[in-house]
């Protein structure tokens, strides 16, 4: 199974250190940096699975219970669901909401085709993408009311409180408590540091990103649409 084999090379370097690293990947060098919008989407969705499936291994060499696959895919496409939600309130102040809209539904688009392709390696053939875009508009609905930290470009306490609500209700119940704790305090800012440190790479923002005046911001909901594969 995939996943398992992912999960399986990952495991080497976290042993050797409770720091999150992981090599982040650009299909372009630093002389050259046009590159159209789709490609700088694509390479922020792959390295996203890459963060989301560190990020599932930090959860499980904490000993929280993950007792099936399924278990971890939903991990993960929580994960991805926040990722996708970040990206949408990076951009908010810098894009029109017309040009905002379509760069996030095509990243979630593209995140959802490698949610696709690993939840079919392991669970065999079927719509694994319809699911996803269900509970990723689900989320949005969920995270429209948290707040962001426009000057610092990272979630507030209510939106981190949120994601941790939302990985711990897949664990085990035995886990439930601890891990909201451990999720929102440890977990998240080390992966959402990974992620925003890609998004500057890959050029969707200036290298210093700066916000819109007001410290906080609330989500705006943007519908995504796809058909099954």
């Amino acid at each position: 199974m995939l996943i398992s084999l992912l999960l399986r090379d990952l495991k080497r370097s976290t042993k050797e250190s409770r720091v999150m690293r992981i090599r982040i990947k650009t299909n372009w060098s630093k002389e050259e940096r046009e590159v159209s919008v789709e490609d700088a989407v694509s390479v922020l969705a792959f390295n996203s699975w890459k963060i989301g499936m560190q990020t599932l291994l930090e959860i499980e060499n904490e000993d929280f219970q993950i007792d099936t696959q399924q278990q971890r895919i939903e991990v993960i496409e929580e994960i991805m669901a926040f990722m996708i939600q970040a990206l949408d309130r990076i951009v908010y102040s810098s894009t029109s909401d017309e040009d905002r809209a379509s760069l996030i539904s095509m990243y979630a688009k593209k995140v959802a085709d490698h949610v696709q392709d690993n939840a079919r390696d392991f669970s065999g053939p079927g719509d694994y993408r319809s699911p996803f875009i269900e509970k990723l508009n689900q989320r949005f609905e969920n995270y429209s009311d948290t707040k962001w930290d426009d000057e610092k470009h990272e979630p507030g306490f209510s939106m981190g409180r949120e994601f941790g609500m939302n990985i711990s209700d897949v664990l085990g119940p035995k886990d439930k408590k601890w891990a909201l704790d451990y999720i929102q305090q440890v977990l998240l800012p080390e992966f959402y540091s990974l992620f925003k440190k890609t998004v500057k790479s890959v050029g969707l923002v200036e290298d210093e990103i700066k916000g819109v005046e007001g410290a906080e911001l609330d989500s705006r909901h943007v519908l995504l649409r796809d058909k099954p594969s």
